[in-house]
């Protein structure tokens, strides 16, 4: 008999500071979720960890039931009833009976009433499937619970930022529950974290600890010591009890020693991340001195554009994009030949629209959004320029993160600037993006390799697209509800009151 796989993706990273509603609609990146063979059709032959089981279930000759495929930008938490409208279809393709279940989750979303979005997932499938196995994919921003960890039979989590091994990520959790299900191994769950929230501008590999603990999982599961290890620095803007530095480690009880080797390696993980916590840290400039150094790295026609980086008001992790105060020190100081992306304001689009192609038109740009978690008012400018672009949104990632995947700006324009210090290109968008991607410039007529600086609205993911082009980058300190300075936030539910 052909065996029966159910295969769902609900993900959310939920910013607990920002002011940014999370309504049905925004699962689905403006367009709503997918359920049924529409789910299925929305994520298949893409870089994502759904597309991964998918592939490992033709391959096996099962059934492939996908019930929703639901994923959104961060931002605050859901409503119980969206929340419900995602989770119900999952629960009845369960209730109809299946042989194995893959999960493509975030690990650090929030319903209004439930702080563990996902440990209730987990709970609700398996009151309905006691004994069926369950392989679930994570990002590598996930603040793990131990119910999630009791829940799951198999978890592994993305080695890579910016995400570019979604893919492999969903394969490798979906090849041990082929096996599980095949009596080759028998997975078990080792798990432990650490009193440390680090700020995500020191998450990437290259930037801090996680390289080297990631090299020694990298290792262990090369060489079949375990069948898979994952390091989760945690999401530092989600305010919950579970928001912590954490480390998973998946030994097979079949192997000899393999539950002890799982937990040797559990520890050896957490004892680089508790050595080196310090590191985690990041410590900020001044605006002012973040402009004016790219500014001067920018003069000497450069071999590829310098890019800044606006990462306090990164819609990949809950900014509202439209915080213009980097904007705004950019153009003060003078930079020429800037491409900005994106600055997110529907307003302004619906205004450049009616103007037209080539006509001028003046903005109150931005700053339509207050931030009262963190104390901050939206501030718009006043800019005049050209509308030089007109565009649909409509757009496909060509890599190396999201690879073939479709996504959506809404109406799109682009307003050039030109000042007697300067010009600019800004591409302001009707819904919120994060430029990872080269298309971000490319589909409304800008070519970003050709520009003598970039402004992005991002904080690591730019750097799968952008990083290979530039010749250099600063980091700028603007504002934000996505602000690396962990300072700034107030805190009310954390484990314990330590952040790094």
């Amino acid at each position: 008999m052909r065996q029966r796989f159910v295969i769902a993706l609900i993900k959310h990273e939920t910013n607990t500071f920002s002011p940014i509603e999370t309504p049905l609609a925004r699962f689905g990146h403006g367009h709503g979720p997918a359920f049924g063979r529409d789910a299925r059709a929305a994520f298949e032959g893409s870089a994502t960890p759904m597309a991964a089981f998918i592939d490992i279930a033709l391959r096996e000759g099962a059934d492939i039931v996908t019930p929703v495929a639901a994923e959104s930008w961060p931002s605050a938490a859901c409503s119980r009833a969206t929340f419900e409208q995602l989770v119900r279809p999952l629960e009845a393709a369960v209730r109809a009976g299946c042989d194995a279940i893959f999960l493509d989750l975030h690990g650090a979303m929030v319903v209004e009433d439930c702080d563990d979005a996902e440990g209730e997932i987990l709970r609700r499938i398996r009151a309905l499937a006691p004994a069926t196995p369950i392989a679930v994919a994570f990002d590598y921003h996930t603040n793990l619970s131990p119910e999630t960890v009791s829940l799951a039979t198999v978890i592994t989590a993305y080695k890579t930022y910016p995400h570019v091994d979604m893919y492999q990520t969903g394969r490798l959790a979906g090849e041990i529950l082929v096996d599980t299900l095949k009596d080759r191994v028998r997975p078990v769950m080792k798990w432990g974290r650490l009193p440390i929230v680090p700020s995500i501008m020191r998450h990437a590999p290259e930037d801090g600890p996680s390289g080297a603990i990631l090299a020694i999982a990298r290792d262990a599961e090369r060489s079949g010591e375990v069948l898979a290890a994952s390091l989760l620095p945690a999401f530092a803007h989600a305010d919950t009890p579970f928001t912590a530095l954490s480390v998973v480690v998946v030994g097979d009880a079949l192997r000899p020693g393999g539950e002890a080797a799982a937990q040797t390696l559990c520890d050896a993980m957490l004892r680089i991340a508790s050595t080196r916590a310090a590191e985690y840290t990041y410590v900020p400039t001044t605006l002012a001195h973040d402009v004016a150094r790219a500014h001067a790295l920018g003069r000497d026609n450069p071999a590829g554009p310098v890019l800044l980086i606006d990462h306090c008001d990164n819609c990949g992790s809950g900014g509202t994009q439209d915080v213009m105060t980097v904007v705004e020190e950019v153009l003060k100081q003078g930079l020429d030949d800037v491409a900005i992306a994106p600055i997110r304001d529907p307003e302004a689009v619906r205004k450049m629209i009616a103007a037209g192609i080539g006509n001028n038109v003046t903005l109150s740009l931005g700053g339509a959004t207050d931030m009262p978690s963190v104390g901050l008012v939206g501030r718009p400018i006043t800019l005049s320029g050209r509308v030089r672009a007109i565009s649909d949104g409509e757009i496909v990632f060509r890599g190396p993160m999201y690879t073939g995947l479709k996504s959506h700006l809404g109406p799109t324009a682009v307003l050039e600037v030109a000042g007697s210090r300067g010009r600019a290109q800004i591409v302001i968008t009707s819904l919120h993006h994060e430029p990872f991607d080269l298309v971000i410039f490319r589909h409304c007529g800008i070519e970003p390799t050709r520009k003598r600086f970039i402004v992005l609205k991002s904080r690591i993911h730019y750097r799968a697209g952008f990083k290979p082009i530039a010749s250099h980058i600063v980091e700028c300190q603007g504002e934000g509800v996505t602000n690396a300075d962990l300072s700034v936030y107030r805190y009310r539910k954390l484990p314990v009151p330590r952040t790094s």
